[in-house]
């Protein structure tokens, strides 16, 4: 399956759904040389966003990757849950977050996002330095193996 993440971005702002995108997408928009193979958003929780959220992944088919092979797709109420939705859309792998590490939330984070462009739109995007704490604080392997050029990446684009 080809991922086509501008088209999930598109989708998500179409439908006004407040979100901002994290991990390795967010820093490839940085501009770190990175790979990623999902696309993953962190999403205000606020209760008019909810049924935003839903319908914007309801248009793209989304289920919730079961390795059960259960049919199960997001809604409201499980999104109203918080923690992580790992789902398989049409346009490829979305993890939705409702907290990022330890209670980070889109509204805690707002203040370390901004305003990037994507094609002819713009999407909220955490900050590079913010990523990278995210990441150290994360400590997983695959977190850890890419910190060096997240790193790297942030003291360019200081200098």
């Amino acid at each position: 399956m080809q991922n086509r993440f501008a088209d999930i971005l598109r989708l998500l702002v179409e439908r006004q759904v407040d979100f901002m995108v994290v991990g390795g997408v967010a820093a490839v928009l940085h501009g770190a040389p990175v790979s990623t193979f999902d696309l993953d958003v962190l999403y205000s929780s606020v209760e008019e966003n909810l049924p935003r959220l839903a319908d914007a992944l309801d248009r793209l088919d989304a289920l919730y990757r079961d390795p059960a092979g259960r049919r199960i797709r997001p809604d409201v109420e499980r999104l109203a849950s918080g923690g992580h939705h790992l789902l398989m859309t049409s346009a490829g792998p979305l993890d939705v977050l409702g907290n990022l590490g330890e209670g980070w939330t889109y509204e805690t984070l707002l203040p370390r996002s901004g305003e990037m462009q994507v094609g002819d739109f713009e999407v909220r995007v955490l900050g590079l330095a913010a990523l990278v704490e995210a990441k150290e604080l994360a400590g997983r392997d695959k977190d850890l193996a890419m910190l060096p050029v997240l790193r790297e990446t942030l003291r360019l684009l200081d200098e």
